[in-house]
């Protein structure tokens, strides 16, 4: 990790191998199966068991099994496999439309009482994202130093995107501003010399 993949491409990847062991356990009872029997009928059978037993949306089911694939390809280029099983398989990726939050729905969640930190943490993470256009791997590693005074004499933030590894200047308006002032003396945030006390909360299939 930090030399071509990220944490969030490991988390991925163990997500997927979780996925794969409980298909094998659903459909053949094992937790291990030899290479030479994935064929076309296993990836089938995958793709029905993300989409069905574990309810995947169908981009997910897609993206899940693009990550088995990829593992295959290795043994296919390192001829452990003779018989490709995707030979023939077609990813089919749904394209959908991206649905923007109104300012009315952010004032909503904005002002929701949570009784647990827990979910108070979550939702002011969220509005922070919202406000700042960070993704949570970006906010998750925002340190103190990437808070810098612009030219403007405001503060703004300074960081390499994750994904792209490109540099990002975003100015922080006054929710975020308020969010960050929140959790200032938050211990985590102390101890991890972080502007925010981010736990691995969100996850999903």
């Amino acid at each position: 990790m930090g030399k071509g993949f990220t944490h969030g491409t490991w988390e991925r990847y163990e997500t997927s191998l979780k996925h794969t062991q409980q298909f094998m356990k659903w459909k053949y009872n094992v937790s291990d199966i030899d290479l030479t029997e994935i064929n076309p009928a296993f990836i089938a059978d995958y793709e029905f068991f993300l989409k069905t037993v574990l309810n995947c949306a169908n981009n997910s089911a897609v993206k899940y099994i693009k990550n088995f694939q990829k593992i295959i390809n290795i043994c296919l280029d390192n001829e452990w496999m003779i018989k490709n099983p995707f030979s023939n398989y077609k990813s089919k990726i749904v394209v959908t439309d991206v649905c923007f939050l109104t300012e009315t729905e952010l004032d909503r969640i904005k002002n929701k009482l949570f009784e647990t930190e827990r979910l108070r943490i979550v939702r002011d993470i969220f509005l922070f994202c919202c406000f700042t256009g960070l993704s949570y791997s970006d906010v998750k590693k925002l340190a103190n130093e990437n808070i810098v005074l612009g030219s403007n004499g405001e503060k703004w933030i300074n960081i390499k995107r994750t994904k792209t590894e490109v540099e990002a200047n975003i100015p922080i308006l006054p929710i975020a501003k308020e969010i960050l002032d929140n959790y200032k003396k938050h211990p985590r945030c102390i101890n991890d010399e972080k502007v925010s006390p981010v736990f691995n909360y969100f996850n999903s299939y």
